[in-house]
């Protein structure tokens, strides 16, 4: 199974914990993230989060991100036909990187879309995008439940 983590997800274990979302959906980026560690699944990364990750201003959560992000072993390269379909998300108001994610995501025909961002799980649910697009908590929590 290839996942793909936008930013928001692969920024969350670095967010203050103390509120019990962040702490729920950084436990869950990274018990994923291990899973694709250890070969269960497969992470994947892509030209668009290097060049939103490379914007991150704090050195050291640059490092921290960048070192999670070592567990990608595969990295999508941003095709016309991403570019294309990400201008269609745009039109339902997708923000320019989101609707990047989104549609090299869906070009490359990766299985789920993890994010954090309430606004961009809702828009990508209101149009027909060809994932699964999920929360990681709630995605994580069906897939564990499906394991027993």
């Amino acid at each position: 199974m290839k996942i793909y983590m936008d930013v928001c997800c692969l920024n969350r274990p670095f967010d203050d914990l103390a509120q019990d979302r962040i702490q729920f959906e950084s436990d869950a980026v990274l018990s994923i993230i291990a899973r694709c560690e250890s070969g269960q699944w497969r992470l994947v990364s892509s030209e668009v989060i290097d060049l939103e990750i490379k914007r991150q201003t704090d050195l050291e959560r640059l490092k921290k991100v960048q070192a999670l992000c070592s567990a990608s072993r595969e990295r999508l390269i941003l095709t016309e036909a991403a570019q294309s379909r990400a201008k269609e998300f745009q039109k339902h108001g997708i923000k320019v990187l989101d609707s990047l994610h989104l549609a090299i995501a869906e070009i490359w025909r990766i299985d789920v879309f993890l994010t954090t961002d309430d606004a961009l799980l809702r828009a990508a649910g209101r149009i027909a995008v060809r994932m699964v697009v999920a929360n990681p908590v709630t995605w994580l929590m069906e897939v564990l439940r499906n394991e027993r």
